[in-house]
């Protein structure tokens, strides 16, 4: 799809679609683009009927049944058991090749039919999903009297089913169902439930907005995509506008009494009414950063709103249109006690690995400070510590530990601590450098400038992404090292130290592997891909013994966003996770505990739903102190806290808690201590945490 341009007439509304189909010895190969509008339609329900003709009535071709499963059925002309055109023959009473799972509604998804004399397949996303043999059933009579064409007519809005239609084609010999899958998706509007910040999320799903007056009301941001059915970004200079609804009715909300807007967008530290200031879709991404003005839900009786995004030119497509999750807008809570757990603010970004494509990049929503907890004190914010590296961890992967100790050898002259830095007296010399030009030089003569330190401190974290892979692609790591250091320095925070740190080495060497995996391939079956990824996270995380479970590659299948087939968007979505992850595990005290079988300190890779459902015992939530180690799915490179981990724990208020654990500054109390606390001393010394959960996964 060239230019910037979104053309609209391949967009067919199912109930205007038709299209006179030509048998040719009774074969046809046929695949179209379908979404279904949510609506309160009563099931079963006809999407396409095969019409004939010289008979008045219609019968279904494809449908959905009472379950929501999509049916594909055979034509009346080839099957004496196909359904009666003259009759109601109910979907189960005939022969028919349908999906097990319910078919999503609002979402595009790919339909193809592969319809023979003896034989018909239902494809779903370029994979079969159904078959029905028909060779005792094939009606010779129909072909031999030369009735050769159908016609096939969408849903009538009579019918209560209403959607789209996008790219249906004949297949010619040529191009098969599954490319055609690839070759030309539709377009679709969507928010990146991972870029959330400064939003709270309830067990219920729910968002938690904190708005009220000016003084009051918080800035919470969140990025719109404009992609295409297979995740691909959609590079459009398109506008989106942003409306706050009611969730219950979808109208608006209305103004306040003052004449205030009820959603607020925020400019250069200004507010605007969101409804007047669009944003604009640069490389398929559109960030948003709003509040909600004095529409409180405890004013509104305890209603629930949602935010509309929507392209003003393409209003009428319900795909060109995305939902917020139902908000919840309460005003500022009281600070909370004191406590000593390190926890940061989440922000989202998105990236590419090498400049071709911008992807989405997985931010979290769900460490937040709880009022009636305390939060489990493993350390404070400073610098990342520095370990020895095991002599018999030699991969060609580096690890945590020899790329801090390789990179110090080389930055004579810096401290350890940023924070000692910031609290130290420049001397002349040094002083005069910094006022004239701000610039970290290398040795190599390469230079980054001021002006990149301070936009990526100041920027947020997608612009952080994009000049962090500028950067890193140029620089080399002793460079890097000392802009890790600028930027910890001027923002306060050493924890983009780390990420900094391992730029270079993450975006070669997934690059590297992918290009291993893919071999020029657009995408790539992810059964092939198995085997790759878990060599190269084992040599990443340095571990010889212990291999990642069936359930761990679906949570990696999930957080990459692809089903049978993984694109290079899809592939750097999953690195970006997985490669903080493994770099952490590589770190002599969590490998350790990593490796610990008896107990299983970390089962593997778990969600916060699957943590939550461990702790639930037959009567509730186990006893306070169970807690469970794992790594947050929802944070990626180059988040500051990308490959961390969190212990999720019942409290003594009988409430779950997520806390993040921040190491680093206990690590470096105890270097050179005789008496060194193993990581699991450490957790089982918190009063919060008494005793190791058992995991339970998801099958």
């Amino acid at each position: 799809m060239g230019g910037n341009a979104i053309s609209t007439k391949d967009y067919t509304l199912l109930k205007d679609f038709r299209m006179e189909i030509e048998l040719k010895g009774g074969n046809f190969s046929f695949s179209f683009w379908v979404y279904i509008i949510d609506s309160t339609t009563a099931f079963p329900a006809t999407i396409i009927s095969q019409v004939y003709s010289d008979i008045t009535s219609s019968a279904p071709f494809i449908a959905l049944d009472e379950n929501k499963s999509m049916t594909l059925l055979p034509l009346s002309l080839l099957c004496k058991e196909a359904p009666d055109p003259t009759s109601s023959t109910l979907l189960t009473e005939t022969s028919h090749a349908s999906m097990k799972n319910e078919f999503p509604l609002e979402n595009w998804v790919h339909v193809g039919c592969g319809v023979f004399t003896d034989v018909f397949r239902l494809h779903i996303n370029g994979e079969i999903v159904g078959e029905c043999s028909l060779s005792s059933s094939f009606n010779k009579y129909s072909i031999s009297n030369g009735f050769r064409k159908i016609t096939l007519a969408g849903a009538s809005g009579d019918d209560g089913l209403q959607g789209y239609v996008y790219n249906a084609e004949v297949l010619t010999l040529s191009l098969s169902i599954k490319d055609h899958y690839f070759k030309d998706p539709p377009l679709q509007l969507s928010i990146d439930d991972s870029s959330t910040s400064d939003i709270e999320e309830g067990i219920d799903g729910i968002w938690s907005i904190v708005g009220g007056k000016a003084s009051c009301r918080r800035i919470f941001s969140l990025d719109v995509v404009l992609s295409n059915a297979i995740s691909q970004a959609i590079d459009k200079e398109v506008e989106v506008v942003a409306s706050l609804l009611y969730s219950d009715n979808g109208l608006p909300v209305e103004k306040t009494s003052d004449d205030e807007a009820p959603l607020l967008i925020s400019y250069d530290g200004i507010e605007f009414a969101a409804s007047d200031r669009p944003s604009k879709l640069l490389h398929g991404r559109a960030s948003f950063k709003l509040k909600i003005s004095q529409v409180l839900s405890s004013k509104c009786d305890n209603r629930l709103f949602c935010i509309k995004f929507e392209m003003p030119e393409f209003g009428g497509y319900h795909f060109l249109r995305t939902f917020s999750r139902p908000i919840r807008c309460i005003s500022r809570s009281r600070n909370p006690r004191p406590s000593s757990l390190t926890w940061k603010r989440p922000t989202s970004a998105s990236y590419s690995l090498n400049g071709s494509t911008e992807f989405k990049h997985n931010s979290v929503h769900e460490i937040k400070p709880s009022p009636s907890s305390k939060r489990v004190k493993l350390g404070q914010e400073n610098t990342f510590a520095v370990e020895r590296q095991d002599e018999e961890c030699n991969s060609h992967a580096w690890t945590a530990n020899q790329v801090e100790n390789a990179l110090r050898s080389k930055f004579e002259g810096s401290s350890e601590n940023p924070e000692e830095i910031g609290n130290s007296t420049f001397d002349s010399e040094s002083n005069e450098e910094r006022d004239s030009d701000f610039k970290v030089v290398s040795s190599s003569g390469y230079s980054i400038s001021d002006l990149t330190v301070f936009k990526y401190c100041l920027g947020g974290l997608t612009d952080r992404a994009l000049l962090l892979k500028e950067v890193a692609t140029s620089a080399s790591e002793e460079d890097l090292l000392r802009f890790a250091n600028e930027v910890s320095l001027y923002s306060g925070c050493s924890h983009h130290r780390h990420q900094i740190m391992i730029a270079k080495r993450l975006i070669m060497e997934g690059t590297k592997v992918w290009n291993s995996i893919a071999q020029n391939n657009r995408a790539v079956h992810w059964d092939n891909v198995v085997f790759e990824i878990e060599e190269q996270f084992m040599k990443i995380a340095c571990c010889s013994s212990r291999s990642l479970m069936e359930q761990d590659f679906e949570l990696l299948r999930r957080i990459a966003g692809c089903q049978e087939y993984i694109a290079q968007e899809n592939f750097e979505k999953m690195w970006c996770w997985l490669y903080p992850v493994a770099f952490t595990l590589s770190r002599d005290r969590i490998n350790t505990m990593w490796n610990f079988t008896s107990p299983k300190w970390m089962e593997g890779f778990i969600t916060k739903e699957e943590a939550e459902l461990s702790l639930q015992g037959p009567r509730g939530l186990q006893e306070p102190g169970t807690f469970i180690l794992r790594f947050p799915t929802s944070r990626s490179w180059p988040h500051p806290d990308a490959g961390s981990l969190i212990v999720t724990y019942v409290g003594s208020d009988y409430t779950v808690h997520h806390r993040l654990l921040c190491l680093d500054y206990t690590y470096s109390c105890q270097e050179g201590s005789t008496n060194v606390k193993s990581l699991q001393e450490m957790l089982l010394a918190e009063p919060e945490l008494s005793r190791l959960g058992r995991t339970i996964r998801s099958k």
